[in-house]
């Protein structure tokens, strides 16, 4: 490791623009994609909460029934997180249904997008039924083009489209430099629900 001097001056100059609502994208293949998206969920929702503008996380391949360490937090919160899938693709056993559950939840996502009560809407997860064929790409890029300018979307999921890429404000790429579950280690309760 080396030793550094810690900056004496503002390494940036303040921005000139205006703020308004971002679409901010975690994708790539490390871990911490959702987690980070939460996390900015939460930061909103200590905020907005007082000031009357919600924040919403809809779950594209979760259950509805789900009851992650993140629902069951969430739920104390009042923070509402909603299931819109049937799980994982390989444990679906109707893919097609899969797909109109992915449709389904879109017109749900959308409208509380375009509605303008909310702060921030996360699409946790969004990425899969997009690279999946299951929710058509031009319904996204046309929703997060007409949304309110104050409405801030977050999206994960690996293999994000380029489309995606071009029209996000902010997008960070988690890359995987070593993971437990490759030395055999399974998924932690209350790390990796």
């Amino acid at each position: 490791m080396q030793i550094e001097t810690p900056p004496s001056a503002k390494p940036y100059d303040k921005p000139e623009g205006e703020r308004r609502g971002l679409v901010i994208v975690n994708t790539g293949d490390g871990k911490g994609k959702s987690t980070a998206a939460f996390g900015l969920a939460l930061r909103a929702f200590g905020r907005t909460h007082v000031h009357g503008k919600g924040v919403r996380i809809f779950q594209f391949m979760k259950v509805p029934t789900a009851r992650f360490g993140e629902h069951r937090m969430f739920e104390q919160l009042g923070l509402p997180i909603e299931g819109l899938g049937d799980g994982f693709s390989w444990k679906s056993q109707d893919l097609e249904h899969s797909a109109q559950l992915a449709r389904d939840g879109w017109l749900r996502a959308r409208e509380a997008i375009l509605g303008g009560e909310n702060f921030m809407v996360v699409l946790d997860e969004l990425t899969y039924p997009l690279i999946y064929g299951w929710l058509p790409l031009e319904w996204v890029v046309e929703t997060l083009k007409a949304r309110p300018a104050h409405v801030h979307v977050v999206i994960t999921g690996r293999r994000c489209p380029p489309e995606l890429i071009e029209l996000a404000d902010t997008v960070t790429e988690m890359t995987k430099v070593k993971h437990a579950f490759n030395a055999g280690v399974p998924a932690q309760r209350g790390i990796e629900d």
